[in-house]
């Protein structure tokens, strides 16, 4: 079996980049996100990317730095706040912008990870999410059909990992990662730590390796979104 560990975040992507390529990216906010792959994706100056992610970062930081580069042609997400290069662009008509409901952008990753082409939800009904999609009434309720995602690649970033691509997730830093990581055709990891097959417990694995198909492990700055503090 090919090695699946690397050592940089450069060498995780080598080959598998070209302009025009859709990328699945785990995260929310600043919580859980690839920060490694996504510096190493503006390093290689990668452009016309279409990304799916809940949302774009901030202004300096995750995915944001794609947007400051102008790498990115269309985001896919749920929110746009904290982002004032994202609004810029996107008001100035220099960015594509498609709006989707936070659990059925999660939905169109799990059932493209499952080979499952679409599926019908009653969300978005009657909004301007609906406009152009397919309606269709079951039991007298209108649902629209929403396509699965399968990106070209899926970047994610888990807390653990071992040299096969099983990840474990770290509490709220688990959110988008395990159904992005579902719906790449190749997917590449960063972790915290690489650890030896077999030290991860079966049964608290939350993506197994048959997903991943590159992991490197990187130095993660972890910064905060949002810092709320009362004075003293």
């Amino acid at each position: 079996m090919a090695s699946k560990t690397f050592d940089t975040a450069a060498a995780a992507l080598d080959g598998i980049l070209f302009d025009g390529m859709t990328i699945a990216a785990g995260g929310f906010g600043l919580c859980g996100i690839p920060e490694n792959l996504i510096a190493a994706i503006r390093d290689a100056g990668t452009t016309d990317l279409t990304v799916y992610s809940n949302n774009a970062g901030v202004d300096d930081f995750g995915l944001g730095v794609l947007l400051q580069t102008r790498q990115v042609k269309k985001m896919v997400s749920s929110y746009v706040g904290e982002n004032a290069e994202f609004m810029r662009q996107y008001l100035a008509g220099e960015l594509e912008l498609e709006f989707n409901p936070q659990g059925t952008l999660a939905e169109r990753m799990r059932a493209g990870g499952a080979g499952i082409p679409g599926f019908y939800t009653k969300t978005g009904v009657g909004t301007q999410v609906a406009e152009g999609k397919e309606h269709k009434d079951f039991d007298g309720q209108t649902y629209i059909l929403e396509r699965g995602i399968v990106a070209d690649i899926a970047i994610v970033k888990a807390w653990k990992g071992d040299a096969q691509g099983n990840l474990v997730y770290r509490k709220t830093a688990r959110n988008f990662n395990p159904v992005a990581a579902s719906c790449g055709k190749v997917t590449i990891a960063e972790v915290e730590e690489i650890v030896p097959v077999g030290a991860l417990d079966p049964d608290m694995i939350h993506t197994p390796g048959i997903f991943v198909q590159r992991i490197v492990q990187g130095d993660h700055e972890k910064r905060i979104e949002q810092r709320t503090v009362r004075a003293a």
